[in-house]
């Protein structure tokens, strides 16, 4: 089976277009807590559409599992370094001033020991007094996700269709890709993606392991619950 990034990687823009009211969201963040900041590591950086949107007067770098999500990034940015490589894992070697693990990324993290890993990676990758930004998605939301109907997305000539089950804690993304051939056929492609959903106080307290939690919230400016579509929190390095 094709591996599900891979294969959503030349749709993913597409699909969910350009990320503005979160890049919004951060660059207020950054404003309010890190004016001065000059360097930023993205975890789970995907296709490069928040790197995107920080500005070309910062550093950029980018983490990504998939080769082909890298690819898009490249492309997209080719004065920013990007790097294969799991966010679990990964070491660069250096620090930056911000990092950021946004648009639900850590979900994509299937254990609860694997996103506490992905905090103390974070603190390990920021300079004294530098920033971290991750937010997440609920329960709450993939139960709607889970009860909603698939969706269907064209891109140019190709169909994508998307639907969600919901086995708490795990949330299935089921990925079926009909592409459009020369002699008027259709190659049909399918992948799965998991994504696990913690309880936000649990996120909160492994956050506070290895950070100053300096503001919490969803992605509207309200108080971050079990009930919100995502939470969003805002640590500095300890």
């Amino acid at each position: 089976m094709t591996d599900p990034y891979d294969l959503f990687a030349a749709y993913y823009d597409a699909v969910n277009e350009e990320p503005e009211e979160r890049i919004a969201l951060l660059l207020s963040l950054l404003e309010r807590h890190h004016p001065r900041a000059a360097s930023v590591l993205e975890l789970g950086c995907g296709t490069g559409a928040v790197l995107a949107g920080m500005g070309s007067g910062l550093d950029l770098v980018g983490v990504d599992r998939s080769a082909a999500m890298l690819d898009v990034a490249t492309r997209r940015l080719p004065k920013a370094r990007f790097h294969r490589g799991d966010m679990t894992t990964i070491d660069l070697g250096r620090t930056f001033d911000v990092v950021l693990c946004v648009c639900d990324t850590i979900n994509h993290v299937t254990t609860s020991a694997g996103w506490r890993t992905v905090f103390e990676r974070a603190a390990n990758h920021l300079s004294p007094d530098g920033l971290f930004i991750v937010d997440f998605t609920t329960r709450s939301h993939f139960l709607d996700l889970a009860a909603s109907t698939p969706w269907a997305h064209d891109v140019g000539p190709h169909t994508l269709v998307m639907s969600v089950d919901f086995n708490d804690p795990l949330a299935t993304w089921h990925l079926r890709l009909f592409e459009a051939l020369d002699d008027g056929l259709f190659r049909s492609r399918e992948g799965h993606i998991d994504e696990l959903s913690l309880a936000t106080a649990d996120v909160l307290s492994m956050a506070e392991e290895f950070f100053e939690v300096i503001e919490t919230s969803d992605t509207d400016g309200g108080v971050a619950t079990d009930d919100s579509p995502r939470g969003v929190i805002v640590g500095r390095r300890i």
